[in-house]
């Protein structure tokens, strides 16, 4: 641990990828934390994002977000804040916003689930990039309490299997099916 919390090369030391396509998205993020000093910079192409699938365990249940820039359902989760470091509190910071959700707990672990390089389309105030998605699992035990951070965020509880049907991210639909392995174990 640093005095920031678990470095993302050490994150990525003990990650184990599933794939030839993950290896190679956590081969360039490995790159991007060892090559600069502040790899969670907006102001770089390729910089480093986190986010959580939120889960309900005892209902199998899991939660998507509307994001209107990406015009998807997806996880929740984000940019670091000026001096944060952690992935996992970042992305625990971010899905405690973004939900309202206050008794987030990373499930069943603290391990990181996923890595995955994702296109971010241009907006007016920033033109197109990519963000290097450090992504983990929390739970909550009382889902009634979610509260949309937007107008223009609502959610949504789904099974596992509902929420690969409603997304259209491979990504997400991968991130979904580790999930729905865990819930069963």
């Amino acid at each position: 641990m640093t005095k920031h919390g678990t470095s993302v090369s050490e994150l990525l030391r003990w990650y184990r990828p599933r794939d030839s396509a993950e290896a190679a998205d956590v081969e360039r993020v490995a790159t991007l934390a060892e090559a600069c000093e502040n790899p969670w910079s907006r102001s770089l192409p390729l910089h480093l994002t986190a986010s959580a699938l939120v889960v309900h365990p005892d209902s199998g249940r899991v939660l998507l977000r509307w994001h209107s820039r990406q015009q998807a359902w997806l996880q929740v989760g984000g940019h670091a804040d000026s001096g944060e470091r952690d992935a996992l509190m970042i992305a625990l910071r971010e899905a405690a916003e973004e939900t309202g959700l206050k008794d987030l707990t990373p499930w069943p672990d603290a391990v990181l689930r996923q890595v995955v390089i994702v296109p971010v389309p241009a907006a007016s105030h920033e033109p197109e990039h990519e963000h290097a998605d450090l992504r983990f699992v929390f739970a909550t035990s009382g889902p009634s309490a979610i509260r949309a951070e937007r107008p223009d965020a609502p959610m949504r509880w789904l099974s596992p299997a509902e929420a690969a049907a409603l997304t259209r991210e491979d990504n997400l639909r991968e991130m979904l099916s580790r999930v729905e392995n865990l819930l069963r174990s």
